[in-house]
């Protein structure tokens, strides 16, 4: 008997429907079509020719014995091409996926190997299997473009701390630290300072400092400018990122920054039906080993979002720390606060899954996690 998803997946003009595989390059995109008859067809187009792939489509329905007006379903792996592709194909008419494929360590790689797995693995999809990959939620545009100025703000956080790091080190080499790096005196302040035996620096070393400070300024600059365009949309904006950043500030331990990276890439445009769901969107599940009479706890996944993961593990300690009343923080102390270090360590990454679930509910029912306190000037 054919199942519930078998029966949705051809239903189209004629009863039938055209399958796409798509290995994404930078240089060639590998197709692969295949009909429900299990006739196939591959193809090759040039990298990001959009025209030329809907031509290949109407081509692979003639070739295979389908009508013009036949479904096509298709997908291809999560990477560097992003959700562009997805949308364009949603443009045309065409149901995508794009998904994550777990591989094995050591295996067969070419490209047709990949693409004729792919075609696989979305027949299987199609049959019902749903365990075969992971989908991928495409945020909307807009969600997308936000969320950019939450990683920029990442990345400038790190190049900033750098910049600094390099500094440090260069002065160390001469015995030398200093309070304060960086300012707009920086190249007199670098000018002034001596060795041990009271000689000047090295004339390339003075260079380098002063180099290394007016790439450190222009970085504090930009990063500055970011975050003021940040607390802008928050504190002005209507969309759902900027309102669910809102609300999520409103709680102690929450910071504004850690507000909006929560929001730019989970809650403000995914939506959950359970908890395990939430979970596993950000690897806090479990990974149990049971076979035989062997029976053992693996450890978290870690799929899914790694930003929001480390945010979520750093929250909870600041939860401990300014919600000392609150329920969760009352529980952790409880089972993990007499114990050793990697003891601590397992009890903080289950506080983060349990304020994780806690801040959904927050946000989405309105339910103020148990004791947890508002910030001072916040509507209860």
């Amino acid at each position: 008997m054919r199942s519930e998803a078998t029966r949705e997946g051809e239903i189209s003009v004629g009863g039938r429907v055209l399958y796409m595989a798509l290995e994404l390059s930078d240089r060639t995109w590998k197709v692969l079509f295949a009909s429900p008859a299990g006739r196939r067809r591959e193809r090759s187009v040039a990298a990001r020719d959009v025209a030329a792939l809907v031509g290949e489509i109407a081509a692979a329905k003639r070739r295979l014995g389908l009508s013009a007006q036949a479904r096509v379903v298709s997908c291809y792996e999560a990477g560097r091409d992003g959700f562009w592709l997805d949308r364009a194909l949603r443009a045309n008419g065409i149901d995508n996926l794009v998904v994550e494929v777990a591989r094995r360590a050591r295996r067969a790689k070419t490209d047709r190997v990949d693409l004729v797995k792919l075609m696989g693995l979305l027949l299987r999809w199609v049959a019902g299997e749903r365990k075969v990959w992971s989908v991928v939620r495409v945020p909307a545009a807009e969600a997308e473009d936000i969320r950019q100025l939450s990683r920029s703000i990442e990345r400038l956080k790190g190049e900033h701390g750098r910049h600094v790091t390099r500094i440090k080190a260069l002065l160390a080499t001469q015995g030398l630290k200093l309070a304060r790096i960086g300012g707009a005196d920086w190249g007199k302040r670098v000018g002034e300072l001596r060795c041990w035996d009271g000689s000047a620096l090295g004339t390339w070393l003075q260079r380098d400092l002063v180099l290394e400070g007016e790439r450190l300024a222009v970085v504090a600059e930009q990063l500055a400018a970011l975050k003021a365009e940040r607390d802008r949309l928050v504190a002005e904006g209507r969309e759902a990122t900027a309102v669910k950043a809102r609300e999520l500030a409103r709680l102690g331990a929450i910071a504004s920054e850690s507000s909006f990276v929560f929001a730019t890439e989970l809650f403000g445009w995914r939506t959950f039906a359970n908890r395990r769901q939430l979970a596993g969107s950000v690897g806090l599940t479990g990974t149990p080993y049971n076979s035989g009479q062997s029976a053992r706890e693996q450890g978290i996944s870690k799929a899914g979002n790694k930003r929001m993961r480390t945010m979520l593990v750093e929250i909870a300690w600041c939860w401990l720390r300014y919600q000392p009343t609150s329920a969760l923080s009352r529980w952790w102390r409880e089972r993990f606060a007499n114990t050793g270090g990697r003891a601590r360590r397992i009890g903080i990454v289950a506080l983060a899954r349990k304020l994780l679930v806690a801040l959904w509910r927050y946000l989405e029912h309105g339910i103020v996690p148990q004791g947890a306190q508002l910030k001072r000037g916040a509507a209860a």
